[in-house]
């Protein structure tokens, strides 16, 4: 655990989770019944926030079907700009809860380690933020090459922030909505978002802890993650986040 919760920090009503898709026709609609299935069972009260970021396949019409016997649920087209960080972002300015959880569209985030973030930032924090490379954590099929990579940005991200985190790139994470309108305005368009909200987070004073949680390659459909293209959009975003830490003279720190 890192920093401290707030014991006096108001008590959650209800858990937005946002998450971004495109052309995910193979498993959408798995993935959303499998989440409501298990916040509706663990008395979660949610929302389902799923952005279609400009989808080319059925993935808008398999969305609009499920919603008409799902209230939880709440389809959003992405008109503007697209780009995984400006769904994500979209799906930000949708939600009504007053937590939020970014998770991947292709199941390979456990629907249980949601309740896990859920009871978390009841206990007080603002920031939980899920880690596969800890004990108890794990991963399924992940292709050689990526994790590599990842184990080099975390490890580069990690010693230039002196934080514990060794899972910053990984989307999947959970926030009280005041951390998520703290953070703003959002610079990234793209992948490189995952890095920027729990860095700002962090920077500005949040409270976070850390917990292990399990991740599973896709089964259907290819994954929309580019390393060739994003290698420099990362490195700029871990710049300016570093550079808002050493020189920004707390300006923009949680009061």
């Amino acid at each position: 655990m890192l920093t401290r919760p707030n014991p006096d920090a108001p008590k959650l009503t209800k858990l937005s989770v946002v998450i971004p898709a495109r052309d995910e026709e193979g498993c959408i609609a798995s993935t959303v019944e499998h989440l409501h299935l298990e916040l509706r069972l663990q008395k979660v009260p949610h929302e389902i926030v799923v952005v279609d970021d400009g989808s080319s396949d059925s993935t808008w019409s398999i969305l609009t079907d499920l919603a008409k016997n799902n209230d939880c649920l709440k389809p959003v087209k992405n008109e503007g700009r697209h780009g995984f960080g400006c769904a994500i972002i979209k799906g930000f300015d949708s939600t009504t809860g007053d937590a939020v959880v970014v998770m991947m569209a292709d199941e390979s985030d456990d629907c249980r380690d949601v309740v896990r973030y859920w009871h978390l930032l009841n206990e007080g924090w603002d920031c939980a933020f899920g880690s596969r490379f800890v004990k108890g954590g794990g991963v399924i099929d992940y292709p050689w090459l990526k994790l590599r990579i990842n184990r080099l940005a975390n490890l580069f991200i990690r010693a230039l922030f002196n934080i514990p985190l060794n899972d910053t790139t990984n989307a999947f994470k959970a926030y009280r909505k005041t951390v998520i309108n703290g953070c703003r305005p959002f610079l990234s368009p793209h992948f490189n978002l995952t890095v920027e909200i729990p860095l700002k987070a962090i920077v500005r004073g949040f409270s976070w802890t850390v917990v292990p949680i399990t991740w599973r390659n896709r089964r259907t459909g290819s994954p929309k993650l580019k390393i060739r293209e994003m290698g420099s959009r990362y490195f700029f975003i871990v710049a300016y986040v570093w550079l808002e830490k050493y020189f920004s003279r707390g300006d923009y720190q949680n009061r």
